[in-house]
């Protein structure tokens, strides 16, 4: 059984910052930032990370799971949360670790490249910048209405977002992928960490989930352009949901770019295709 332990960190304003590793407590430490509304139970790779010698860190964003959320939570105070909880889990201030982001969270891994903490980036099924206007032109009205109004009238987003659960979550992520992805969010095991991971992520009321979907809805406002470290980015050719070009925008915007699209993958996968997840982030 893979080794796990709780993790509970304070910010210097006294807020809890909950998270989880995953793997030997000795083995090289990487974030794992994970998607929409899931909180720390998600992980992935279990069978490789002894193999490894892989520690993978999970926090639960604020206001998700058991970490404290706050008014005005942005994109830069949610990256620099989870630099804090890396410096105080490894217990050494500065540290700098491989990051891979998933999906949602793949806009929080950007933001923690360019905040220089990161020594390399692997992005797993990232979500796309529906407002950059490339993007956004690719993209069916029914794709954008949210992030546009969420542009137009926050507030009004906000409170639509408000009503989702954790079970129309799981029914839209299921309802809107490729067969091959359906058969796997359905296989018992995965539906399980699943259901635990958003029952944290919409805890509290699904602040915490709101809070991070208005920010990876609106516009980003970062200088990819100045991101410097190794960045690789894993993209499902079966991945339907995630990205309308499979990432080819996005890669040629990060001038350290790889973009690899694998031809029997889907939007997860992170789960499908762990080893090679993680062995992007252990190149040297």
């Amino acid at each position: 059984m893979i080794q796990s332990a709780s993790l509970r960190t304070t910010t210097d304003g006294g807020r809890t910052l909950s998270g989880r590793s995953f793997g030997p407590a000795d083995g090289t430490p990487i974030l794992f930032i994970a998607g929409a509304a899931t909180g720390k139970s998600m992980s992935f790779g279990d069978e490789f990370l002894d193999a490894f010698n892989i520690r993978l860190l999970t926090m639960d964003r604020p206001g998700m799971g058991d970490s404290i959320g706050y008014e005005d939570r942005t994109l830069n105070s949610t990256s620099n949360d989870y630099r804090v909880f890396v410096e105080q889990a490894l217990g050494m201030r500065g540290a700098s670790v491989p990051v891979i982001a998933n999906s949602q969270g793949g806009v929080f891994g950007l933001s923690a490249a360019l905040h220089g903490w990161v020594s390399r980036l692997v992005l797993a099924s990232p979500a796309d910048e529906v407002s950059n206007p490339t993007i956004h032109a690719m993209l069916p009205h029914e794709a954008t209405q949210l992030a546009d109004i969420a542009c137009s009238d926050p507030e009004q987003a906000a409170n639509m977002l408000a009503s989702f659960t954790a079970q129309d979550m799981e029914t839209m992520v299921i309802n809107g992928s490729h067969p091959s992805d359906q058969a796997f969010y359905q296989q018992p095991v995965f539906l399980s960490l699943y259901r635990k991971a958003l029952e944290e992520g919409f805890a509290q009321d699904g602040k915490g989930y709101v809070a991070d979907t208005m920010i990876a809805m609106r516009p980003w406002n970062l200088k990819l352009t100045d991101i410097h470290v190794p960045t690789t980015i894993l993209y499902g050719a079966h991945d339907q949901s995630h990205s309308p070009d499979k990432t080819a925008t996005l890669a040629s915007r990060i001038p350290t770019a790889k973009r690899v699209v694998i031809d029997n993958a889907g939007g997860a996968l992170l789960w499908t295709h762990s080893k090679q997840v993680l062995r992007a982030a252990l190149e040297n």
